[in-house]
């Protein structure tokens, strides 16, 4: 079973910031050498961990721009483990539910085109098409009633450098 969780030592946040590299920048080619942004100094990021290796085989970023406004972004998988979404549910899951619990009234998302059905599937809305980085995305919501608080308590942010 695969463990989704916040991303909680260093490295853990190293392997998540690689993965995520590897997937956006190397793979996709959308970013030129890295990811990372100004978000991430405000995102918290969120893993999901193979059982078998402990490897950090999954990655999304969750960050609120407002009070009670949250989004979700930079959604990926291990390209060894793409088989049945069962990763890309289950950190959609795990950051939809985490920040309502930390009081999100509104939870979006910049979703690629080619993702955004595997989305509604899991109680999204599209709100709008936008392109970013030249590639067709949407704007989408979730559906917070499909999505309850968890449990888990808001860690206190330490700065991490864009680079």
């Amino acid at each position: 079973m695969y463990q989704f969780k916040l991303a909680a030592d260093s490295q853990e946040i190293d392997d998540y910031f690689t993965l995520r590299r590897s997937i956006f920048a190397e793979e996709q080619q959308i970013f030129e050498g890295d990811d990372r942004d100004h978000i991430d100094q405000i995102a918290y990021p969120i893993v999901a961990i193979a059982p078998d290796t402990q490897q950090v085989i999954g990655v999304v970023r969750i960050y609120e721009v407002s009070p009670g406004i949250w989004y979700g972004g930079r959604l990926g998988t291990h390209s060894d483990y793409r088989k049945g979404w069962q990763i890309g549910k289950g950190l959609i899951y795990k950051a939809v539910t985490t920040a309502n619990s930390w009081g999100c009234h509104r939870f979006l998302a910049t979703v690629q085109l080619q993702n955004v059905r595997f989305f509604e599937r899991f109680h999204w809305q599209s709100l709008e098409e936008l392109s970013i980085c030249d590639r067709p995305h949407h704007l989408m919501e979730a559906d917070l009633n499909f999505y309850p608080p968890s449990s888990e308590t808001r860690p206190v942010l330490s700065l991490r450098e864009a680079s």
